[in-house]
């Protein structure tokens, strides 16, 4: 369609942490640096580890709780290495197809909410069956970069 897609995505694990009782744009800030310092070597092997994209938040209705996660890059999804951080960990997300809305610009919580607002109005619209009670945004580009920038939300399909 051409205001969203839907995408298979193979089972895949993802490096995450979950934050407690903050604003969703905290969350992100705290989620972020954990999983950054376990790819700078914060892990049982202190391997360094290549930042991947995206990276994602799964954001649930009336819940201040926010997961954040890096793609574990394919070349450590065998055995990635195990966390040192004892609120960082290694998940395992089966194959799932999602409903994918794409959006430029600085995405801030409130963006995420409007655009997956938006994308989950079209699917009803269109008779799609999907879990409404949470959906996962998904950051593609550094802070540093302004121009051309890509973001998601997902929801998957029932």
């Amino acid at each position: 369609a051409k205001d969203y897609e839907l995408r298979q995505y193979e089972t895949a694990k993802w490096v995450s942490t979950v934050i407690r009782g903050e604003t969703q744009k905290e969350a992100m800030r705290q989620g972020f640096w954990k999983l950054f310092h376990y790819i700078q070597g914060k892990n049982e092997k202190e391997m360094k580890i290549d930042m991947t994209v995206p990276v994602t938040c799964l954001v649930k209705s009336g819940c201040t709780d926010f997961k954040i996660s890096f793609f574990v890059p394919f070349e450590h999804q065998d055995c990635p290495p195990q966390p040192t951080d004892s609120n960082v960990f290694i998940e395992e997300r089966k194959a799932a197809a999602l409903f994918v809305r794409s959006f430029g610009g600085f995405a801030s919580p409130e963006k995420y909410a409007e655009e997956a607002d938006a994308l989950a109005r079209t699917l009803r619209n269109r008779g799609q069956l999907f879990h409404e009670d949470f959906f996962y945004t998904a950051g593609y580009d550094s802070p540093f970069k302004l121009f051309n920038r890509h973001n998601e939300v997902w929801y998957f399909k029932k």
